[in-house]
């Protein structure tokens, strides 16, 4: 057994207990580590791929990787149909799940931007509210898988963008079984001054839960990531919060700093990731184009797991 199947044992058993294969509509199929991860969902029963983008560059993939006999449907799109503002491997799959035949949008080789804006677009996207992205990890030292938000939509959000992305990161706990899940507002530090904006930000968001529940969950902050991963950093700094050390999710203060925490814990420390996005109509799977075969797998792991609770429900 590989140790992220170990780690995200309870996502990928939720993604197998589909009644049916999730259709994964990738959008730029032609990216290595997301067809080696759609291929995977299919030999373990709950994928079935739906490969848009050019025909001929997907299928010599297929064949370079020893996938071009499995079973796959391909969308072809010319690429002089391409340009660089709006990416029609994005609207031909948009195209396909708004018709009823896809159950899972997969981000393939497009970019961060030409995979966002259409489904931000009012049109014919997804959103069904405010969107950004959950990245769940497996950090070595710490007992359970951690969620962070936003780490690659919302730029800057104000303390009205923050509570919907809390709302965001609860709604995918709760589809991957974690009820009143407990999350940290982050912050460089535990008591609020009005010389760090992003204590004051925290202290508002929590009393302002405390007055009116954003969503069914525990939140404490500000905090700092030492607080937040560690009992033993409580109780060194006499700091009393009975959930230091198993905080479930983290609502990061900008995109900046969820991005780099993300990115340095997966491409300096080899923790196990994966991203899907909250807000949207169907389970967005957002795997980086430079992640592992294994983070993109999991990313489609956990939208096929949000796909079942929704069945299921």
């Amino acid at each position: 057994m590989h140790i992220y199947e170990k780690e995200f044992d309870f996502v990928i058993q939720r993604a197998k207990s589909l009644e049916r294969p999730a259709r994964m509509v990738v959008a730029g199929a032609d990216c290595e580590n997301v067809l080696k991860a759609v291929f995977e969902a299919q030999a373990q029963g709950f994928g079935r791929p739906i490969l848009v983008g050019n025909e001929d560059r997907i299928g010599d993939m297929l064949k370079r990787l020893g996938l071009f006999d499995r079973e796959y449907v391909i969308s072809h799109v010319p690429d002089y149909e391409i340009n660089t503002d709006y990416h029609v491997y994005m609207k031909r799959a948009l195209t396909i799940i708004n018709d009823g035949l896809g159950d899972i949008l997969v981000r393939g080789n497009t970019s961060t931007r030409n995979f966002l804006m259409p489904i931000l677009d009012k049109k014919i996207g997804l959103a069904t509210g405010l969107v950004s992205e959950v990245a769940l990890l497996k950090v070595p030292y710490y007992d359970k898988v951690l969620a962070l938000s936003d780490v690659s939509v919302c730029i800057n959000p104000s303390e009205g963008q923050r509570k919907k992305i809390v709302k965001n990161i609860v709604n995918v706990l709760e589809h991957l079984g974690i009820q009143r899940p407990k999350v940290a507002v982050l912050a460089l530090v535990e008591r609020p001054s009005f010389h760090m904006r992003d204590t004051v930000e925290a202290q508002n968001i929590v009393r302002s839960h405390k007055m009116e529940p954003i969503a069914d969950c525990e939140l404490v902050g500000p905090i700092p990531w030492d607080l937040i991963v560690s009992k033993e950093a409580a109780r060194l700094k006499s700091f009393e919060c009975p959930w230091c050390g198993e905080f479930d999710a983290v609502l990061m203060p900008n995109v900046m700093a969820g991005n780099t925490v993300m990115k340095v814990l997966t491409m300096s420390a080899n923790v196990n990731a994966c991203g899907v996005l909250g807000g949207t109509r169907v389970p967005c799977a957002i795997a980086s184009r430079s992640s592992s075969e294994e983070q993109a797998y999991l990313s489609l792991c956990v939208a096929a797991a949000m796909l079942y609770e929704e069945k299921k429900a």
